[in-house]
């Protein structure tokens, strides 16, 4: 499946440069020592009183830690074909992606495992990830909370009445996904970010504790069932291709004997 996000420019290619300078903080100076080229140039390209070369273009987008889709949408402002590629999940250019998705989440079984596109939709899960989500009662109707991670995480019919700590987890999740909005905004993320704040509402503010665990705890109960767990959150290392790098493979991994012996017993059953 091939990942539908902004790819025409929409601003200048100087404003863009700007905006995505300004973003991350950095004066002219600081980007201009980063791309090894001079602060006048860096400036004369963000007024449009110079244009820049492919090769600027990708000198920079690389000096900015650009993500590839940012990169061919800096190029096209500057009047460049794209350089990289973004291929549908199911094409056969991506056999071998597809075989190391699949191998990750079967090697995790029976602890459940996801994959998601930059907008948290479910691209695939394993069964372990079935599993945990049939121990949450949901209705025929609640279908688009299911396909979506935050939407399924956040909606009042989906999983949050069993999260026993959701003022800390949805506070650690909305944190996140400002900062990645705030980093890398995409065509839906604002519109995501707004949903997903308005549904969690005021958090309550969570006191200092004393720390249990090295990483913060997801503790669902449901079903006369109490589970724990901590996540991981995993990216294809080297892409070169939009749709490699923006998928992301969420793991759990049980925090006590006690979850793991209930998966593993959802497995044998």
């Amino acid at each position: 499946m091939a990942l539908s996000m902004r790819t025409a420019p929409t601003s200048s290619f100087g404003t863009l440069l700007r905006d995505h300078r300004a973003r991350r903080r950095w004066s002219q100076s600081s980007l201009a020592e980063q791309a090894e080229v001079s602060t006048r140039h860096l400036s004369f390209l963000e007024t449009g009183k110079a244009s820049p070369s492919r090769e600027m273009v990708l000198v920079l987008s690389s000096a900015l830690e650009l993500p590839l889709r940012e990169r061919n949408v800096l190029l096209g402002a500057a009047g460049f074909a794209p350089v990289y590629r973004e291929s549908a999940l199911d094409s056969p250019a991506m056999s071998d992606v597809r075989h190391a998705i699949e191998l990750l989440l079967s090697h995790h079984e029976p602890f459940p495992a996801m994959v998601f596109d930059p907008l948290w939709n479910v691209v695939k899960i394993n069964q372990g990830a079935g599993a945990l989500m049939s121990l949450v009662p949901m209705s025929d109707e609640a279908g688009p909370i299911l396909g979506n991670g935050l939407r399924f995480l956040f909606h009042p019919k989906g999983a949050r009445p069993f999260v026993e700590n959701w003022d800390e987890v949805a506070a650690y999740v909305l944190d996140q996904v400002r900062r990645e909005t705030h980093a890398a905004p995409r065509d839906g993320s604002a519109a995501l970010l707004a949903e997903i704040e308005a549904l969690a509402g005021p958090l309550r503010s969570v006191p200092p504790r004393t720390i249990e665990s090295p990483l913060l705890e997801v503790r669902l109960r449901t079903g006369g069932r109490r589970l724990r767990f901590f996540t991981t959150i995993t990216t294809l290392g080297t892409p070169l291709d939009v749709t490699v790098q923006e998928l992301r493979i969420e793991t759990y991994f049980p925090a006590d004997p006690e979850t793991r012996a209930i998966m593993e017993s959802l497995r044998a059953s």
